[in-house]
C-alpha cells in the first residue's frame, strides 16, 4: 500500500544536521549503511536470519489486521530487509546471487522501505509472539535509520526533531509562551482549588525536574495541572526546564543521533536546575528512550530517573484520593508495557481513583497498539492511522458503556479520540491517567 507521507526536503534535512545522498549514490549508500549498522547493532544480523516463516506475528499486528495488505505482516515487513541482507551479506547469498532468488538493493527496494516502514508503529506486539523473539520493530527502526541518513524522512517528524533540539519541545513554544501558558494555568488552579499551586519554570536550586510532553501545555493541560496538584499536596521542590519541556525525542523514531543529542539535553537541564532526580511524564516513547536508552548513549546517568506514574504510584498513601463515578480503562501504551513493563502503577493508581475499573481483553504487555505511535501522527496519514487504530477500536467497543479510556502517552491521547469518533464511540472521553489522579486529589483533606 503505498502511503501519502510527506518527505522533507532536502533542506529541512539539512537544518537537522544531514546532508542529503544524491538519488543516483542512494543504493550504494544504503548498503554501506546496511553494514555499519549490522556491525553496530549485532542483534539485527541474528533478527535477520532466524525468521522461519511461521506467520506467529500476522494476527498479533494491528497494521496487518487493520490493513489487510501481506506487506505489513511482520515477518513480510522485515522480509524487505532480509531479502537485502542475504543476498549482499552471507556467504550464500553472494555466491549463488541473484539465481538463488535473493535480489539486490535498488531504488524500488527503498520506495517499498519508505511505505511499509512508516505503516509500522514499532509496537513490538510481534516480537512477544513470536516463537524465537524476533523484534520486527527494530528492524524497523534500523531501516528508518538507514533511509534518514541517505535524506529521506517524514517532513512531519523532521520539523519536530528541529524543534526540538531548537527550542526544547515538540511545537517550538518559545520561552515567553511558555511563562504565559503556565501563567494562565496556575489561574486556572487558582480558580478550581482556591489554592495557589504553582507551575514552577526553571526555578534554580529544584529538588526534581519534571519533563511533560510540551502538550500539556495546550491540548492535554489537564495532566499537567494534575500533575502540579500532586506534586504540591506531596510537598516536592519541582521545575519544569525552557531549554527541555519535552518527555518525547523523536530522534529515536528515525535517527539515532539526533536521539542521542536530544538526551544530553535532558542531563545538561537536570544540572543547570540542580535537580537530583529527574520524574518522565505520560509519553510512551519518551519513557523508553530514557529508561532504556540513556547509558548507551551518554554513559551513566547523574540523577535518579522515574517515571510519573511510578512516583505517584509510591505515594498513594501520602494523598487523600476520593474515587470518581466512573467506568473507565486502561490503555496500555506499547512502550510502556512491551518496553519498559510499565504496568502495575497506572494499575494501582486507576484502582484509587475510579468507582469501576475494567480491563481492555487484551491487556498489559500483549495490549494492541492505538495507530499512532512511532511518530505517525502527520494529518497526511491520518486513513491509514485510522485503519492501524481497528482493533483499538474493537477492543474498546467491548467494554461499552465506558465512560473513560485512560492513557499515560501523549502520542495516545492525540490518536485516540479520532479513533473512537471513527469507530462511532464519540461518548467515550479518553485522557491520562495523571489527569484523573488530579480530579480525584482532595487537598482540602491534606
Amino acid at each position: 500500500m503505498k502511503i501519502p507521507m510527506l518527505l522533507a526536503t532536502a533542506d529541512e534535512m539539512r537544518k537537522i544536521g544531514i546532508t542529503p545522498v544524491p538519488e543516483g549514490k542512494r543504493v550504494s549508500a544504503a548498503l554501506q549503511l546496511l553494514d555499519q549498522y549490522r556491525s553496530f547493532a549485532r542483534q539485527l544480523s541474528v533478527m535477520l536470519e532466524s525468521c522461519t516463516g511461521c506467520g506467529a506475528c500476522a494476527q498479533a499486528c494491528h497494521s496487518y489486521r487493520g490493513t489487510d495488505d501481506h506487506h505489513n505482516i511482520p515477518a513480510a515487513r522485515a522480509g524487505l530487509m532480509r531479502r537485502v541482507y542475504k543476498r549482499h551479506f552471507t556467504w550464500l547469498g553472494k555466491a549463488l546471487g541473484i539465481v538463488g532468488g535473493a535480489p539486490q538493493l535498488d531504488a524500488q527496494t527503498l520506495e517499498s522501505w519508505i511505505d511499509y516502514f512508516y505503516q509500522c508503529t514499532v509496537c513490538r506486539r510481534c516480537a512477544t509472539f513470536c516463537p524465537l523473539g524476533i523484534d520486527t520493530g527494530e528492524i524497523v527502526l534500523a531501516g528508518r535509520n538507514i533511509l534518514s541518513q541517505l535524506g529521506i524522512a517524514p517532513s512531519f517528524m523532521v520539523t519536530i526533531a528541529r524543534n526540538e533540539l531548537g527550542a526544547g519541545n515538540n511545537t517550538g513554544i518559545p520561552q515567553p509562551a511558555v511563562l504565559d501558558s503556565c501563567a494562565f494555568l496556575e489561574q486556572e488552579l487558582r480558580d478550581e482549588t482556591g489554592l495557589d499551586i504553582p507551575i514552577p519554570v526553571d526555578k534554580p536550586d529544584s529538588d526534581l525536574l519534571y519533563l511533560p510532553s510540551s502538550s500539556e501545555l495546550f491540548s492535554n493541560v489537564e495532566t499537567l495541572m494534575g500533575a502540579a496538584k500532586l506534586f504540591h499536596a506531596l510537598g516536592v521542590n519541582w521545575t519544569i526546564s525552557t531549554t527541555m519541556l519535552e518527555a518525547a525525542n523523536y530522534g529515536f523514531l528515525f535517527n539515532l543521533e539526533l536521539m542521542k543529542e536530544f538526551n544530553q539535553r535532558m542531563r545538561d537541564t537536570a544540572a543547570r536546575v540542580g535537580a537530583t532526580t529527574v520524574v518522565v511524564g505520560e509519553c510512551g516513547h519518551g519513557w523508553r528512550v530514557a529508561r532504556m536508552c540513556s547509558e548507551g548513549a551518554n554513559g551513566p546517568l547523574p540523577f535518579n530517573l522515574v517515571n510519573v506514574l511510578d512516583f505517584m504510584a509510591e505515594r498513594l498513601s501520602d494523598l487523600a484520593l476520593r474515587k470518581l463515578p466512573l467506568r473507565a480503562t486502561l490503555h496500555d501504551s506499547c512502550n510502556h508495557a512491551r518496553g519498559t513493563g510499565l504496568v502495575d502503577a497506572p494499575r494501582r493508581i486507576m484502582s484509587a481513583c475510579v468507582e469501576e475499573f475494567v480491563e481492555m481483553s487484551p491487556n498489559r504487555e500483549k495490549n494492541f497498539c492505538c495507530g499512532g505511535g512511532s511518530g505517525l501522527l502527520m494529518e497526511e496519514m491520518l486513513e491509514i492511522r485510522m485503519k492501524l487504530g481497528k482493533m483499538k477500536g474493537e477492543q474498546i467497543r467491548r467494554l461499552l458503556p465506558l465512560d473513560y479510556v485512560a492513557v499515560a502517552c501523549a502520542s495516545c491521547k492525540a490518536q485516540l479520540p479520532l479513533v473512537l469518533g471513527h469507530y462511532g464511540m464519540e461518548e467515550v472521553r479518553s485522557g491520562g491517567v495523571i489527569d484523573l489522579m488530579g480530579k480525584a486529589l482532595q487537598l482540602n483533606r491534606l
